[in-house]
């Protein structure tokens, strides 16, 4: 595919970074360059830019790669990296909105200083409230779809959809709103609580998620969705990783972590094709040896080297 350069794109507001360091800001630190990585000065500038790019070039929207794997030969088109300008969170009552580039812990956050219970779950999901509303984050059985009201999203030409819960479709870690959207904006219902105890149950969510996942390592959170309880005799994908013996299986300089195998770590010098490789074996021999067809969680983007 032909590399675009900011000469092929639109004048837009924002910024434009040519040939940018993917590695840098994904968690496993690895990819390719990205063509051209586009940060909005607002959701007008990127509306303008939706509305006037050629359509014949890709265009994929990035939170803070977490849960994102850029393979080594980089990404042929533009990057969308939604900035400061997407990072407000607005309470009003028992609702809170939160723009598309929050961290989800910062939203979680700041609902419990206020006072708003049901959004604790995302001070354990690493990540963006795009990308948490693009897969429909969880974590310790709450999902993004439970508190949503509605979310906003720009399609590839540029429209502003307002879309309501029923609207996402949602289902486990995916939303059936349709390809393409770039999500700025999202408003929450919670309830009433007393600060103190939603800030309790939000440090109990850390300590279990300190105590079983490799969160200081070069990782992308959980590599598989768990599969349905129904095929899999309700095994989770950790289970299924763990009966084949693949918990610390290395290709490369990527391994499974003894921790918790149903993540994938970078031990330092990593490449995107040894991670992709080593997810494909584990799915490989899961199938074999439990007929169970485990699903990418993490999202893939760019091309191999």
């Amino acid at each position: 595919m032909t590399r675009v350069t900011s000469a092929d794109l639109p004048a837009i507001r924002g910024r434009y970074v040519q040939r940018a360091d993917m590695a840098a800001i994904t968690w496993f630190r690895v990819g390719g360059p990205a063509d051209v990585l586009f940060t909005p000065a607002d959701e007008d500038d990127l509306a303008e830019f939706l509305k006037r790019i050629d359509p014949r070039i890709a265009v994929y929207p990035v939170g803070v790669g977490s849960n994102l794997l850029v393979r080594d030969g980089g990404v042929r088109g533009v990057v969308i990296r939604l900035g400061a300008p997407f990072a407000k969170v607005t309470i009003e009552g028992t609702r809170v909105r939160a723009g598309a580039a929050c961290l989800d812990a910062q939203v979680a956050k700041a609902a419990a200083k206020a006072g708003v219970a049901g959004l604790e779950f995302y001070r354990g999901v690493p990540g963006t409230i795009g990308g948490a509303l693009a897969m429909n984050a969880g974590a310790y059985e709450q999902e993004t779809k439970d508190v949503l009201v509605e979310a906003i999203a720009y399609d590839r030409e540029g429209n502003r959809l307002v879309l309501k819960n029923a609207d996402m479709k949602f289902s486990y870690r995916h939303n059936g709103a349709g390809e393409g959207l770039i999500f700025t904006e999202a408003l929450y219902e919670g309830r009433r609580d007393d600060p103190a105890a939603i800030e309790g149950r939000m440090a109990e969510i850390m300590k279990r998620r300190e105590a079983t996942q490799p969160i200081r390592e070069k990782t992308g959170g959980s590599t598989f969705a768990n599969p349905d309880p129904k095929e899999s005799g309700g095994l989770k994908s950790w289970q299924l990783i763990d009966r084949i013996g693949g918990r610390g299986r290395v290709v490369g300089d990527a391994q499974v972590s003894e921790q918790h195998c149903n993540f994938i770590i970078n031990r330092g010098k990593a490449t995107a094709s040894d991670i992709e490789t080593l997810v494909e074996s584990l799915r490989e021999d899961v199938l074999k040896q439990t007929g169970v067809n485990l699903r990418w969680e993490i999202r893939r983007i760019g091309e191999p080297a």
